[in-house]
């Protein structure tokens, strides 16, 4: 009797919160000053937080410059795991070395799936088309070396997870940077830097949920959704809140459920979509290839030149696989294994699937037909609407690709919007506890509306600058535990080549 009252007085919360915002909705004309208003207030408080991560370095944003400089660094530490193991890291998916009694809530697919829905998503729709609008098709070459050294940021986070995580008496698992930072800082005597560290991460990857991986999934697949299916911005915020609520009531169990369905179905919609735009246009694959690494070295009309390039490709790649940033660390936590370098493995294939495939996939299509740079979109590039941009490259090809794509969008954007409310949930609750998770959810699914009736330019910045936020926290301290990884590592390649695995 508990707990299903428990989910009926959540649902009963929700609808209260959600309907009174609706009827505001409704009159739109009326409540259009007050909107204006609010979105000039918030585009001021947006902007003082981006100004300080994005503070030039000759030429750099700092934030850029920090996540570059963790990439290459583990990738050299870890001598180049991201390419020598990952065949191994495939068979583990494939569940190869699997152990049934292995402590902890989901399988390895389940929270590859997991993780990778919440990285899987606008930012290879919109993300892309934001890079190459701005830098220049030459985004897409440093958008894919982000990727390929970010496989070694996704595994060394990742791995720290598993090593620090909680098991409760539950069973359930709590684990991510804010259970490293503290506990993998207190075993180096660094008790009181890793709390602080902590409680810092925790706080950003709260907002960054809000943010990031909440107002922008909403706000840029509603700029391809009601290009196919005409529909109130509020509305759209509304059924999305709704669907989000119903599936954060299950946690990790039903989100992994989810997860696991909708990822392949999703990247397999996406990706066939984009495989037949290549092929009827394959003969000018070349030519774009050629323009994507003229246009990383030698770019023309690109505000920053080749830096400019750089920043948006880097940028871009983070934003998209999340690698550095600390999030999908929390979902690889919940994995059943005993051996947190075999999920460490497992996770750094993200960064391959997301930016490697996925990306170059969006980018090539962008390119080929030439939206990019065409004055007749010039609107939609201004107005900072990714996914319409991306919608439109799709259309230039096939009148009713607009459609498959609006429905691979709303999947993209929901699915990372789930992922996403379980990483910052267990934020709250390291900073909170689990009896205040109502109060959460709720500003949660509040942060759908909103991101649907906001301007797109204001929630960008809002999102890049909380998620970025979370990378500075915990890059500072995978540094310091970078040597815990290394050893593991070792221990972990001597059994595999002593097959006791």
């Amino acid at each position: 009797m508990h707990k299903p009252f428990l989910k009926h007085r959540w649902l009963l919360t929700l609808l209260l919160c959600l309907i009174p915002t609706a009827v505001f909705a409704a009159d739109e004309a009326a409540g259009e000053p007050l909107l204006n208003s609010l979105d000039a207030a918030f585009a001021q408080f947006v902007k003082g937080i981006f100004d300080v991560l994005f503070f030039s370095i000759g030429g750099f944003p700092l934030i850029v410059l920090w996540l570059i400089f963790g990439a290459v660094f583990f990738t050299i530490r870890l001598k180049f795991v991201n390419f020598r193991l990952f065949g191994h890291a495939i068979d583990i998916v494939r569940g190869k070395h699997d152990d049934p009694n292995a402590p902890g809530e989901v399988s390895h697919f389940q929270a590859l799936a997991t993780a990778l829905s919440a990285t899987v998503g606008l930012g290879n729709i919109a993300g892309v088309a934001i890079a190459i609008s701005v830098g220049g098709p030459g985004a897409t070459l440093w958008m894919t070396l982000g990727g390929l050294l970010g496989m070694s940021s996704k595994m060394v986070e990742c791995t720290l997870g598993q090593k620090y995580r909680i098991i409760k008496p539950s069973g359930s698992v709590a684990g991510g940077p804010m259970y490293y930072l503290s506990r993998g800082f207190a075993e180096i005597g660094l008790a009181p830097l890793g709390n602080v560290l902590a409680i810092l991460f925790s706080i950003c990857a709260i907002f960054a949920a809000f943010g990031a991986a909440n107002m922008i999934q909403v706000n840029q697949s509603y700029g391809a959704v009601k290009a196919v299916f005409p529909i109130y911005p509020w509305v759209y915020g509304l059924v999305l809140a709704v669907l989000v609520g119903l599936v954060m009531i299950g946690g990790i169990h039903r989100i992994g459920r989810v997860a696991e369905t909708l990822v392949p179905v999703m990247c397999v919609l996406y990706v066939v979509a984009s495989l037949w735009i290549l092929l009827v246009n394959f003969t000018q694959i070349p030519a774009a290839i050629i323009t994507i690494f003229q246009g990383a070295f030698t770019p023309q009309a690109v505000e920053g030149g080749v830096i400019g390039v750089i920043v948006q490709g880097f940028r871009r790649s983070t934003f998209s696989n999340e690698a550095g940033v600390g999030s999908a660390a929390i979902a690889h936590s919940a994995a059943r294994t005993d051996k947190p370098i075999k999920e460490g493995l497992v996770a750094l294939l993200e960064p391959f699937i997301d930016t490697v495939v996925i990306c170059n996939m969006t980018a090539l299509v962008i390119v080929i037909t030439g939206v990019y740079n065409n004055p007749e979109y010039e609107a939609i590039r201004k107005a900072g609407e990714g996914a319409a941009l991306t919608s439109v490259a799709f259309g230039t090809v096939i009148a009713w690709f607009p459609i498959l794509l609006a429905i691979s969008v709303f999947l993209f954007a929901f699915s990372t919007m789930i992922s996403w409310s379980y990483y910052a949930e267990k934020a709250w609750e390291y900073l909170f506890s689990e009896r205040s998770l109502i109060v959460y959810r709720i500003l949660f699914v509040g942060a759908t509306f909103i991101g649907a009736i906001a301007k797109p330019q204001s929630v960008l910045d809002f999102g890049d600058a909380t998620f970025f936020a979370m990378a500075l926290f915990n890059l500072f301290g995978m540094y310091f535990l970078t040597n815990k990884v290394v050893e593991d590592l070792s221990d972990y390649e001597r059994y595999l080549k002593q097959a006791k695995l």
